[in-house]
């Protein structure tokens, strides 16, 4: 979304809302390869409204950076989804130096603030080609059809998405960064390194779902761009708390049964009332935005993803595919990557949580 500067060897880094996670990648005969990875756990949800408060986040994320044995200090972070406004819009075809006033104007339809406060990027999608005309014989055109150009592959208008954010967060970001000694190259968009780490350039519609701690974020990619963005207040500690309480247990016992019962069907074919409870809200909103998507003509949707810290609860892409009639698969962010063979175990476990960190650091090198 924002570019400073580039180099070979980077970092990402995902600030989330109770976690910091940090990837670093390098290249390996061409390829993006694995140099180390990090996590760092937080107590609370992570804010940064104030300067002593990035200042904190600053000395959190270089004491990550030192334990992980990062060897870079480049940095590709991303901003929270639920702080981006974003928007795919059409335009007519128009000069370059018109562009910028159109976008401009458009934006202020979906944005909730003045854009004299927000940093607004885009980019453009695909071009909008004319209808195949009517197929005419030769000898049946008049002089005037025949000298006519082919309208068949004439671009009509053009895609445009539409991202805008706070200024003030853009300038909190920078500051954390600062703090921490480390060099920040670039902010984009959560869903952007999901689609980069999760999908890649694949052609079919595909939904991310990456369920966080707090919050969870639904994603549809077409054509490695994301063009459709929801977030809603459910993540794995509400399932916990919900646990807790609906059990009379404690938290850390709470947890354990989620990750060792989760959505696993009985034998009387039922999964847990609690958690189907609980998760409900984010079924209905994975089959709106499905039903919304289909609304709008596109082709439909291939498959859902799954990422985040509970994308391997038990049952969870059984449940979710009984749920909405589609494959759910867990997503695997170390596809595109060469990493030691060794490490694979682990890395398959924490895999979903690190597709952020890990979209970020690819973005250098797709």
């Amino acid at each position: 979304m924002l570019n400073f500067k580039s180099n070979k060897q980077f970092l990402g880094i995902d600030i989330g809302t109770t976690s910091l996670k940090l990837v670093e990648l390098g290249l390996k005969n061409g390829r993006p390869f694995l140099c180390t990875y990090g996590l760092a756990e937080q107590a609370g949800e992570v804010k940064i409204d104030a300067d002593a408060q990035m200042q904190k986040m600053g000395a959190l994320l270089a004491t990550l950076v030192t334990r992980s044995h990062a060897q870079s200090a480049k940095v590709i972070s991303a901003l929270p989804s639920f702080s981006v406004f974003s928007s795919v819009i059409t335009l007519p075809n128009m000069a370059e130096k018109e562009l910028a006033a159109a976008i401009r104007w458009e934006a202020k339809k979906f944005v909730p603030m003045p854009l004299e406060e927000m940093v607004l990027d885009w980019k453009i999608l695909e071009p909008i080609m004319a209808s195949p005309a009517p197929q005419i014989l030769q000898a049946e055109k008049s002089e005037e059809e025949k000298n006519k150009p082919a309208l068949n592959n004439q671009a009509m208008g053009i895609r445009v998405l539409i991202t805008a954010a706070p200024n003030i967060l853009v300038q909190r970001y920078l500051k954390i960064f600062q703090y921490a000694r480390l060099e920040l190259l670039s902010l984009e968009t959560e869903s952007f390194a999901l689609e980069r780490s999760l999908v890649g350039a694949d052609a079919a519609p595909v939904l991310i779902l990456d369920i966080g701690g707090t919050l969870s974020t639904l994603v549809i990619a077409e054509h490695g761009i994301p063009v459709l963005n929801r977030t809603l207040d459910i993540g794995g500690n509400f399932l916990t708390t919900a646990i807790a309480n609906g059990m009379g247990v404690d938290l850390k016992r709470a947890e354990q049964f989620k990750r060792d019962v989760g959505f696993t069907q009985q034998t009387s074919g039922t999964t847990n009332p609690i958690l189907t409870t609980t998760f409900k809200p984010l079924v209905n909103e994975l089959k709106y935005v499905l039903d919304v998507w289909k609304g709008q003509n596109h082709p439909l949707v291939e498959k859902i993803v799954l990422s985040g810290g509970s994308a391997f609860l038990s049952g969870l892409p059984e449940y979710l595919s009984r749920e909405v009639g589609l494959k759910v698969v867990i997503g695997n962010p170390w596809q595109f990557l060469v990493y030691p063979q060794e490490l694979e175990p682990v890395l398959s476990e924490i895999g979903p949580r690190l597709a952020i960190a890990i979209g970020l650091a690819l973005r250098e090198y797709v």
